[in-house]
């Protein structure tokens, strides 16, 4: 079969206009389902719904409950975000980490997210969205750690993919694993601890 008689994998065509109009509007019946009821609660009728695109549309196009999730986070890879640049590094990684905290630090700002986190768990499909929405995201924010390395602030050679995950990582465990809140200083404690580590060549691949 050639590619262009394949038939694509439901949720996965990339079209504008007026298709990229429907993606966009059950993409946020997506999150507003996730964020009220998780995942197990989601269904293809609710999307259809809140979206006022017809069930029958969205099963033909999405497939499924599991489609719709992995092309939500698709379409959230799809944008144009960049990282912070303030001019230092550890500037950078303060920012990154307040955009964690911004993200999981209320109950109302983590629903969808963390919706999305419990549906890797319940879908390899969406697991697979998943990791390759954060792939994304930390290859774009591996810039702040090169730019370090231009100015001297970090030495050469350093691991940019293990600096940006450190920065989040310790974020990321006390809001989704022990539960525990997160705040400014908190983000603010990680990235100065983070990029001390980076200056004392913490992250050389020899030091790993």
């Amino acid at each position: 079969m050639s590619a262009e008689s394949a038939t694509p994998t439901p949720g996965t065509v990339r079209p504008g206009g007026r298709t990229a109009r429907t993606r966009s509007a059950v993409r946020d019946a997506v999150l507003t389902g996730l964020a009220e009821h998780g995942y197990p609660g989601l269904t293809v009728e609710y999307v259809a719904e809140h979206s006022g695109v017809h069930k029958t549309t969205v099963y033909r196009r999405w497939g499924s409950v599991e489609g719709l999730v992995a092309d939500a986070l698709d379409l959230a890879g799809e944008d144009a975000w960049t990282p912070p640049d303030t001019g230092s590094l550890e500037g950078d990684l303060r920012a990154l980490a307040r955009e964690v905290t911004e993200t999981f630090g209320s109950a109302s700002a983590a629903a969808a997210p963390t919706a999305f986190i419990a549906a890797a768990f319940q879908s390899e499909r969406a697991a697979e969205a998943l990791r390759t929405f954060y792939t994304g995201r930390f290859a774009r924010c591996e810039s702040v750690v090169r730019r370090a390395v231009d100015r001297g602030e970090a030495p050469s050679g350093t691991d940019a993919a293990s600096v940006v995950r450190a920065v989040s990582a310790p974020l990321f465990f006390r809001a989704l694993i022990t539960r525990e809140p997160i705040d400014t200083p908190l983000a603010d404690q990680t990235a100065t601890a983070v990029a001390t580590a980076v200056r004392a060549g913490a992250y050389l691949p020899d030091r790993r």
